[in-house]
């Protein structure tokens, strides 16, 4: 154990375009929460960050601004996202440290150098002492307990809110990666779009994101749902409720998914045969929020003829496999992304 260690305590972030994870070392997953903050647009000040602000999303007075800083997995608002994280590491971060902390922050396989330096510049700012970039696709693998190290060839595709990563991972590197930013906020929009167009019906964010978990499928159900909806009538103006099917959602989310899929197959063609012999062995591993959509993994067991594994706890798996970094950094150190 070195000086630092006795004196800080190093964290991991799955810094997400919907949630924040925040794992420290020696105690686990602390903070697990929406990435919102609600500023007050007189005086430019933060009123609330994470859930808090979250409630405020679609229901604020003009004076209040309830935003998400991260769009499609990369930083769109500057200060607010070091605000945000600012808020984040404080909370996690007792006071008896005394150095701030190093910091290891996932990110998507597809971020370019100028977003990289964004992502560094802000965990600085917002108190590290040290920031180490890591791909999502691989801190998931390494998060379910995949040996990355060895020989053999892994994918993993994970969904977000902002990005699906499809990787192919081998001897401790991504051997190719396919990076879309389309993913679950895009699934949202996509309901969000079709209750307009079907219904005439406006929803907020919240709500399609609701009706997705509650009755959204990619693939036909042996037991198909409904629920009510309530929103805005965009003829009258006046609030109304209509009843909608599983099967309307499905076909809402027919252009994400379809996305997804295409990704999917063009990092499968792109493969080297030994490692798409390894995948056929080993199957498909789904992580990430995204992976929870009903009959996802059954669409992409239909179109892709191999075997599927939904993990344990998809939210969970990239900022556990921060946290197993952290844990073992020197091991890790060849894996973290070059800045």
């Amino acid at each position: 154990m070195g000086f630092f260690d006795y004196f800080s305590n190093d964290i991991g972030i799955d810094l997400g375009t919907a949630n924040t994870l925040v794992y420290v070392k020696g105690f686990g997953i602390i903070l697990n929460e929406p990435s919102v903050v609600a500023v007050d647009t007189d005086s430019h000040k933060v009123i609330a960050i994470g859930r808090q602000a979250k409630e405020m999303l679609g229901r604020t007075p003009g004076n209040i601004n309830a935003v998400r800083p991260l769009k499609d997995g990369v930083i769109a608002d500057f200060e607010m996202t070091e605000d945000m994280l600012r808020e984040f590491i404080k909370r996690v971060i007792r006071k008896k440290f005394l150095v701030k902390p190093k910091i290891i922050i996932s990110v998507p396989s597809g971020i370019t150098e100028v977003e990289k330096r964004a992502v560094i510049e802000t965990a600085e700012n917002a108190g590290a002492r040290e920031v180490f970039l890591v791909n999502e696709p691989m801190a998931a693998a390494i998060g379910v307990g995949v040996v990355v190290e060895a020989p053999r060839g892994n994918m993993v595709i994970d969904i977000g809110g902002g990005t699906s990563e499809i990787a192919v991972i081998a001897l401790s590197g991504i051997v190719n990666n396919t990076s879309i930013r389309i993913a679950g906020d895009e699934m949202n929009e996509a309901i969000v779009q079709y209750l307009k167009k079907e219904h005439n019906l406006l929803i907020g964010e919240q709500t399609s994101e609701k009706v997705k978990v509650e009755i959204g499928s990619a693939f036909p159900q042996t037991q198909e749902r409904s629920m009510d909806i309530k929103g805005r009538d965009l003829l009258s103006g006046i609030p109304k409720s209509i009843e909608v099917s599983s099967g309307e959602i499905r076909e809402a989310l027919m252009e994400p998914v379809n996305a997804v899929m295409a990704a999917i197959r063009e990092a499968l063609e792109v493969t080297p045969p030994e490692l798409a012999a390894d995948i056929m062995e080993r199957g498909i591993i789904m992580t990430g929020g995204g992976s929870l959509l009903r009959g996802l993994d059954q669409k992409i067991r239909q179109e892709t003829d191999l075997a599927v594994y939904v993990v344990d706890e998809p939210l969970k798996c990239v900022v556990n496999g921060t946290g197993v970094i952290i844990d073992n950094f020197d091991y890790y150190s060849k894996i973290m992304v070059k800045h």
